[in-house]
């Protein structure tokens, strides 16, 4: 547009340009021998691409080309271990060709190795697997080789085609493949070629004398072996030879003698190395005078003169089970931890270095001592007896219960199970069994521990505190450790375990008969059950208290008793210059003090009388003040009875006349004694109560 003073003009009409597009950027790689795969990110305004490979030194005209919509394509078809030229570009929606992609190349993989061969190779008695193969003369560039063998070892080569598997072993089975490689990746594995190395020697050389002047020269089998070699060679250099496909070889042998023995395997890889030498000397004499003789319970000491050429003895015990062996140089022999109740054979082979050992020696039989037994088992009878049981393999044998205790030892024997009796309470023991044969004693079987149930403590007292708490206390008990007490009733019970030899007992009810019992704990929780006499809770202390007047001079007190109480109620009352007393029969609910003097203050006490005359001692008190309310005792036959708080403050109303009994009610007061106004009229025998706060 144009634009002057007097503004701007409109814009001219649009003109659109379009660029080639740019080139796409390829990334090239080979997955397989026959074929390359391309990728690129995509090409804005791109609607389809064109993708070309070359081979090197082929003719423009054998090139390859794909088209697509995509970002990826794949030629196969092409050949192995070969170098392509690529290059590629895009199109737009208006079918014009973008720039083509920098040149670039791209070699498929090469294919698999043929023709694979393996040859043995020994070089100072270790042995490897030299080998080899061909390729495809028309693989471009440089080719890797790695050859793998299925049992470990693995060689490579760069351009050469062989390589040597090294420190392989004999008796091997090897399932080789190689593999070769460029620079787009590894080819396909060549097919396996198996091979199977050398045998390796035999092992395990022996020689055994089958009959007098005649030996059996045997070895262990080899795998894969064809066939054995052996060479017997004798003291005056003669050697012969054996060839077999079994494990023995047998020759003519003397006594005195030594032969030196080897024998090698075969197979189609070759001979195998050379094995041990067996250096062989024939058999030493049986050895004379043998003793044997049980020295513990599962150990025989064998005792024997030495036998010519004999420089080792194996001595052997065998039973049904199996074979206890020892090897000494010595003529005495011990054989330990033999199985117990066993009739053992006992034999002493002489040995040599050379010759092994003289198997056709004479044995001697032995027994063995007792079984332990075992299964230990105790069953509790009653408070005295214990049954002891057990378990014994043993063939013909006695046994024998022994308990310690901590200060005296029971006894008793069985078959399987006995009694101990009489047994203490309170009391610990530690139980165990030995069996007993003819050949000897058994180890004492493994301890079991019982302990009887604790002793009751021999007597027990029950102490009321208050009206609703007992103390109960008893003497220390043998055996007990927790004690758990109850007092039982119809109306409930009271309970507590503790551990010490006293507790104190809440929630009594009082006038109540209660049966005491015990129960005692030890340790690992045993009980005793204990009774003793019973106990009765005090009385009832009397309820629903009251005071009032009667007339001008009499007060009376009543209460409320315990429903079916046969006992009488006394009742108190104690001021600070003089007391009264009066007392209710029993079925009575009440009973009278007269010339109670007034300004004076009582404590009341209203409790019941016990059938020896007595009184409970865990009633309540309570406390009343006696004003006058006129201006003398009498004057007009009023009084005031107040009931004494310690929280609230008490004030002494005089109307008139006494003075020096306000001034006393007044320093009550301030020494905080509190009041209850009980007010009372001449015409009204009845307690008017204010709570003054």
């Amino acid at each position: 547009m144009s634009a002057n003073d007097a503004g701007k003009s409109q814009p001219t009409l649009p003109v659109t340009a379009k660029t080639l597009l740019p080139p796409p950027q390829i990334q090239s790689s080979s997955s397989s021998e026959s074929s390359i795969e391309l990728t690129w990110t995509a090409v804005t305004n791109a609607v389809e691409y064109s993708m070309s490979l070359l081979k090197y030194n082929a003719a423009a005209s054998e090139k390859i080309t794909q088209n697509t919509t995509g970002t990826s394509v794949t030629f196969t078809g092409l050949d192995p271990g070969a170098l392509y030229y690529v290059e590629g570009h895009g199109w737009d929606a208006e079918n014009r060709m973008g720039e083509k992609s920098a040149a670039s190349n791209q070699t498929t993989r090469p294919p698999a190795p043929s023709s694979v061969a393996i040859t043995m190779v020994t070089t100072n008695n270790q042995l490897s697997l030299n080998v080899s193969w061909t390729m495809a003369p028309d693989v471009y560039g440089e080719v890797s080789y790695t050859v793998t063998s299925d049992q470990g070892p693995t060689c490579s080569s760069v351009s050469l085609r062989s390589c040597e598997l090294m420190s392989v072993s004999c008796g091997e089975v090897h399932n080789v493949t190689v593999i070769a490689q460029n620079d787009a990746g590894p080819s396909v594995p060549s097919a396996s070629f198996s091979f199977t190395t050398v045998p390796c020697p035999p092992q395990n050389l022996a020689v055994s004398e089958t009959s007098q002047g005649f030996c059996d020269f045997t070895w262990d089998m080899v795998s894969h072996a064809d066939g054995y070699r052996a060479f017997v060679k004798t003291a005056d250099g003669v050697e012969e030879s054996c060839n077999t496909t079994g494990t023995s070889c047998d020759f003519t042998c003397e006594c005195g003698y030594t032969y030196l023995m080897t024998v090698f395997a075969h197979n189609a890889a070759g001979l195998s190395q050379q094995g041990p030498v067996l250096n062989y000397t024939t058999l030493p004499c049986c050895p004379t005078l043998m003793n044997v003789s049980l020295v513990s319970t599962d150990t025989l000491e064998i005792e024997w003169v030495a036998g010519r050429g004999a420089e080792l003895y194996e001595t052997r015990a065998n039973d049904s089970s199996g074979v206890i062996l020892c090897n000494d140089t010595s003529p005495v022999c011990v054989l330990s931890y033999l199985d117990c109740d066993t009739s053992y054979s006992v034999k002493v082979i002489p040995c040599n270095d050379l010759s092994g050992c003289n198997h056709n020696c004479p044995a001697l039989t032995k027994d063995t001592a007792a079984c332990m037994p075992t299964d230990l088992a105790l069953n509790k009878v009653d408070p005295s007896t214990v049954t002891v049981c057990w378990t014994s393999t043993n063939r013909n044998a006695t046994f024998l219960v022994t308990a310690k205790g901590d200060t005296d030892v029971l006894n008793c024997s069985g078959t399987t199970c006995c009694d101990l009796t009489n047994l203490p309470c309170g009391s610990s023991y530690e139980v165990s069994v030995t069996a007993t044969s003819d050949a000897g004693d058994s180890l004492p079987s493994y301890t079991e521990s019982f302990e009887t149930a604790p002793c009751c403590p021999t007597t027990l007292s029950v102490a009321q505190v208050t009206q609703a708490m007992t103390n109960v206390s008893w003497p220390a008990a043998k055996g007990a450790h927790t004690f758990l007490t109850t007092l039982n009733s119809t109306k409930g019970h009271a309970r507590c375990h503790t551990e010490d030899t006293h507790c104190v007992m809440g929630c009594i009810t009082c006038g109540t008969n209660y049966t005491v019992t015990m129960e005692a704990y030890s340790l690992s929780g045993l009980k005793s059950d204990c009774s003793y006499q019973g106990f009765s809770s005090s009385l009832c202390c009397p309820s629903g208290v009251r005071i009032y007047r009667v007339d001008l001079n009499k007060l009376r007190v009543s209460w409320r008793s315990t429903p079916g109480a046969s006992h009488a109620t006394e009742v108190s009352m104690t001021g600070y210059s003089s007391n009264y007393n009066c007392r209710g029969s029993p079925g009575e609910n009440y009973c009278d003090i007269t010339t109670v003097i007034c300004g004076d203050e009582y404590t009341v006490l209203v409790v019941p009388v016990k059938a020896d005359g007595s009184t409970e001692d865990f009633c309540p008190q309570k406390m009343y003040a006696v004003t006058c309310a006129g201006s003398s005792v009498g004057a007009d036959g009023a009084w005031r009875l107040e009931r004494a708080n310690m929280f609230s403050l008490y004030s002494a109303k005089a109307s008139g006349g006494r003075g020096k009994e306000a001034n006393s009610f007044q320093r009550k007061a301030k020494r905080g004694v509190a009041a209850l106004d009980q007010q009372f009229t001449p015409s009204r025998p009845c307690l008017h109560m204010k709570i003054r706060k």
